[in-house]
């Protein structure tokens, strides 16, 4: 029997509308509107595309968004001089960097730069130690979309074997830290798989849920998961078939009790937690005054 399909869209829309309705509220008690500034640096297709999309969800949810565009040619210290100037703006609760940034910029002084006040994306260092120590200012959006997704689901993770292929920054390490916290959506134990582990295969056969964030189409087959298993697949890789996961879908769904397809899946669960995430930023600067 097919594996049943986690539907990303309709959970996005459902935590859109969720974001959309505290906003409300929140104007209506403050008269702030929360306001997240984007900066994309260069002309990557991709990347453009996902500013789009967070400009448009923002305006959605009754969010304002500034867009700051800097050419490929930008240097750290000119991009630096831009941070420092929406950390001082007290008009911007969100900042966010689009990554990747040209080779040329220090991207870790960047990222470092950023207020962690308004580090939506919850990259700087004190906002990762905060999560690491179980009580978190933001949750990095991905990995928060992920963990709604499995409870939402009624997916249970106390106890459960998860294992996570991938140790990137930016999904597979404040991955395996929340599904391992204490509480909902937690008490997990969790494997961290990367480039060096031995027999993968076999590690990913003892998942009960397996996500996968590697950046490599089709990566996952279907002897690579144990059969039952719930599979989260973070990947999303343009080929010339079109968009394909980390995941071998169409062979997976067979073997799996439970998938995410691309697109439909976690993409779309990334924007919704960004919104979110502005929120709490706005709320939080609000009551420092």
């Amino acid at each position: 029997m097919s594996a049943a399909i986690l539907d990303g869209k309709s959970l996005s829309e459902q935590l859109r509308a969720e974001a959309a309705a505290e906003v409300a509220d929140f104007v209506k008690q403050t008269g702030v509107v929360p306001c997240l500034a984007a900066v994309l640096v260069g002309d990557d297709p991709g990347s453009q595309v996902y500013v789009r999309n967070k400009e448009k969800a923002c305006e959605k949810a009754g969010i304002a968004s500034q867009m700051h565009r800097l050419p490929k040619e930008t240097t750290t210290d000119e991009l630096l001089t831009l941070v420092d100037r929406l950390n001082r703006d007290p008009a911007v609760h969100g900042i966010l960097v689009q990554l990747p940034l040209p080779k040329q910029i220090d991207e870790r002084r960047v990222l470092e730069a950023v207020s962690p006040m308004k580090d939506v994306d919850a990259f700087h260092p004190e906002n990762v130690g905060r999560i690491v120590q179980g009580r978190p200012r933001f949750l990095p959006c991905t990995p928060h979309g992920i963990v709604e997704m499995l409870r939402r689901n009624n997916i249970p993770t106390a106890g459960a074997n998860v294992v996570v292929v991938g140790r990137s920054d930016i999904v597979g390490k404040p991955m395996a830290i929340l599904l391992m916290q204490r509480g909902p959506a937690g008490d997990a134990t969790v494997t961290v798989c990367h480039s060096r582990t031995r027999d993968l295969p076999a590690v990913t056969r003892s998942a009960d849920i397996l996500i996968v964030a590697i950046g490599q189409p089709k990566f996952i087959k279907a002897d690579m998961v144990k059969p039952g298993a719930v599979v989260i697949d973070v990947g999303m890789n343009r080929t010339e078939a079109g968009l394909v996961g980390d995941v071998d879908f169409p062979a997976v769904k067979e073997v799996a009790a439970r998938i995410t397809p691309v697109p439909g899946g976690v993409g779309l669960l990334t924007v919704a937690m960004l919104l979110h995430n502005t929120l709490a930023a706005a709320r939080l600067q609000q009551t420092s005054r």
